[in-house]
């Protein structure tokens, strides 16, 4: 029975479940995408996000907090000086898990954790281009533009040519 069981202990001891969570919360904020275990994954979640939004007011007191469950350095400014700016306007929902299929050794679900506004493939902020609009006028400069380059192709062939004469030419002096 699962009473009074608030989160999934991973099949670990308290602490090294703290351990284990500090070192992937370190490893995600590095590297910006994790593969792990669907449980892990779930678990790192409750974690982490607590901590990315510790991270948007940077103050000498929110750092302590997040040092004192992450444990490293690096890792903490890396957080503040490059995750915290980008989820800066976003009020949550700072990481998403995808679901990966099965390990092959023993048959365990995977998935990939990673910070939503780091990927650029799913990442609605991100700019896109502007489509240009065709039209015949468009059409026409573009067929006038490949006309024009025409002749400077045919000088530049006609330049190797010149070279290769004078190259003949030094070959008969000699």
């Amino acid at each position: 029975m699962r009473h009074g069981k608030k989160f999934n202990h991973l099949g670990r001891t308290a602490s090294h479940r703290s351990a284990l969570l500090s070192n992937m919360a370190c490893s995600l904020i590095e590297h910006k995408r994790i593969n792990t275990t669907v449980a892990k994954a779930k678990a790192l979640r409750v974690y982490v996000e607590p901590l990315l939004t510790k991270a948007k007011e940077d103050t000498t007191h929110n750092r302590r907090i997040v040092f004192s469950y992450l444990q490293n350095k690096e890792a903490v400014a890396e957080l503040f000086r490059t995750v915290a700016p980008k989820i800066a306007e976003r009020n949550g929902g700072y990481t998403r898990i995808i679901k990966t299929g099965f390990r092959p050794g023993d048959a365990a679900d995977t998935a990939l954790i990673e910070l939503v506004d780091f990927n650029e493939l799913y990442n609605p902020n991100a700019e896109e281009k502007k489509a240009t609009r065709r039209s015949r006028r468009s059409t026409t400069a573009k067929k006038e533009a490949v006309v024009a380059e025409a002749p400077v192709v045919e000088e530049k062939a006609a330049e190797p040519t010149a070279e290769a004469a004078d190259s003949a030419e030094e070959k008969t002096e000699e």
